[in-house]
């Protein structure tokens, strides 16, 4: 089982995106990876966690545990 944690979100005026950690926990072991989204400042807060979250996922070579 994982476990997701996102850190606190900021808007990077620059790059026009969204960037957060993200901690990823399985089983004993917590993976942390910098996450980005390009998106508008307004845009919906739910989907931006959602994004950061697949984006972190995809950066993962380790399996996901079920």
């Amino acid at each position: 089982m994982q476990n997701v944690r996102l850190g606190e979100t900021r808007y990077n005026d620059r790059a026009g995106a969204f960037e957060a950690r993200v901690d990823v926990t399985r089983g004993d072991v917590t993976f942390r990876y910098p996450a980005r989204v390009i998106a508008p400042p307004d845009a919906d807060q739910t989907w931006v966690a959602s994004a950061l979250v697949r984006n972190a996922l995809g950066q993962s070579d380790t399996p996901t545990l079920h």
